[in-house]
């Protein structure tokens, strides 16, 4: 059986469900066939019927769960009846907005409700910033029923007029908590000032901190609370392995887990920006093909890596916590905390990239001293203790270290054998000084030495000066030599 939405337990939802029996149309459970689901799953089972009713929903599901489809399905079908094929914008009003925190996840939604809504006359698009506006405001003037957005370019739009929101039903705020984290709120706030009152709102998201459900009170009315998982669990498919090592020693583990394991897809998690560029040229330097993925990097730059990643081109992707928010990887067997998350939460929306479409996953992290205090509240939070990993020799690994750290054992693939150095030559003794040499007295030469010729200091040249009169302009009298 293959759940929507890549469910790692497969048939979890308890009886078997079709789709159908949840009340979907045939459109869709025609597409959903398409893409080679099944049955849904436990949050698609839960939320489609609550949005199809027109309820406010707070979903809470662990990522790869398949929350996309559980509010993208009845979405489509809810807007199905006023469906149009007329060329005319004005018969394809936005009815539905969703808002995502990243760039990266607004394009997976997106590509997702296209995939979903094939067979009905419904438009789609997305907007985001980093990218050209004008190929979307053109788009956007065409008319499109479904918009996903990042709330910046969204606002970009609203301050060119080119997206009316007045006719907006459904609202989706998706990955709420990251909103939260990078500071959107105000821009949401100025969103929801534009759309009608009456409208339906859905959140949808990974974990639910107190701030999240603060948002949800003054948000959502009477909602449907769906959690399928418990608060902030990590996946069921992914071990853990903590390994401790000192912070100057983690590029050279990383690169030994790397080779030593042949690692073909790794995503390495790092704090900084900069963090991440360094890393990855440290690791190009070391001979292991690595790119990165953050929000510095252009929109065309941050798809390419992407994309190099997923085909295989290069093993190890570098990112953010902000970067990765929503990153859909299908199969994906490793993800490396290179660094630890500023908070517990994101090391579950870390390790929530691995673990999916019922594969099992790995997840490393590295721990240094000062990461103690960060690796206990991640204990905490998870309520176990995270096994440790014995110490690896991976010193001799990294090309790249310094020589003082490099092991001085011959190199074992070296067949001539080592010749000795010769021994060096001794600088002949000076000769002693005669007896009776007295260095107190003036140095006076043999007799029997050849007197020197003394050296006749060169003749003194005076510059010929030129007489007063010249430099006033007139010439002295010849001057009779004197008898």
């Amino acid at each position: 059986m293959t759940t929507a939405g890549n469910d790692p337990r497969p048939g979890a939802s308890g009886a078997e469900t079709s789709f159908s029996a949840l009340g979907l149309i045939s459109q869709l459970t025609r597409a959903v066939a398409d893409q080679g689901y099944e049955e849904p799953t436990p949050i698609q089972a839960k939320a489609i019927p609550a949005v199809l009713q027109r309820r406010d929903v707070m979903g809470a599901a662990q990522t790869g769960t398949g929350k996309t489809a559980g509010f993208a399905l009845p979405i489509l079908q809810l807007l199905a009846p006023q469906a149009s094929i007329s060329p005319s914008p004005a018969r394809h009003p936005t009815r539905a907005l969703i808002l995502t925190p990243t760039r990266e996840l607004a394009v997976q939604i997106e590509e997702s409700v296209r995939n979903y809504g094939k067979y009905l006359p419904l438009r789609t698009t997305v907007v985001y910033g980093g990218v050209d506006i004008g190929p979307q405001m053109k788009i956007l003037h065409g008319g499109i029923e479904i918009l996903v957005a990042t709330p910046g370019r969204l606002l970009d739009h609203l301050h060119q007029k080119s997206v009316n929101l007045s006719r907006v039903e459904i609202l989706v705020l998706d990955e709420a908590d990251r909103m939260l984290d990078m500071g959107f709120i105000p821009d949401i706030k100025r969103i929801l000032s534009v759309l009608p009152p009456q409208r339906q709102n859905l959140l949808f998201s990974a974990t639910f901190p107190d701030e999240v459900r603060k948002l949800a009170k003054e948000l959502l009315r009477t909602p449907v609370t769906i959690e399928v998982a418990p608060r902030n669990a990590p996946p069921d498919l992914v071990s853990h392995q903590v390994h401790m090592v000192p912070a100057a020693r983690k590029r050279a583990l990383l690169g030994h887990l790397v080779r030593s394991r042949d690692m073909r897809q790794v995503l390495v998690f790092v704090r900084m920006k900069r963090d991440a560029n360094r890393l990855t040229r440290e690791l190009v330097r070391d001979g292991i093909n690595a790119t990165a993925i953050h929000s510095d990097r252009t929109q065309r730059e941050r798809m390419q890596a992407l994309e190099d990643f997923k085909q295989g081109k290069v093993p190890v992707l570098v990112a953010t916590d902000i970067a990765a928010r929503g990153l859909d990887i299908e199969q994906l067997p490793f993800v490396v905390n290179y660094e630890l998350p500023h908070t517990p939460e994101d090391y579950v929306h870390r390790i929530g990239r691995t673990g999916r479409a019922g594969l099992p996953g790995e997840a490393i992290s590295l721990v240094s001293p000062e990461e103690t205090k960060s690796l206990e509240d991640i204990e905490r939070l998870l309520k176990r203790k995270l096994p440790r990993a014995a110490p690896a020799d991976y010193r001799r690994e990294n090309p790249a270290e310094p020589r003082s750290h490099r092991s001085k054992t011959p190199h074992p693939a070296r067949s001539h054998p080592v010749r000795p150095h010769p021994p060096r030559q001794q600088p002949a003794a000076r000769p002693a000084s005669p007896p009776g040499f007295d260095f107190s007295k003036p140095y006076e030469p043999a007799a029997s030495a050849k007197t020197p010729v003394p050296a006749v200091p060169p003749p003194h040249r005076h510059r010929q000066q030129r007489p007063t009169a010249a430099l006033l302009g007139g010439l002295p009298a010849k001057r009779e030599p004197h008898k």
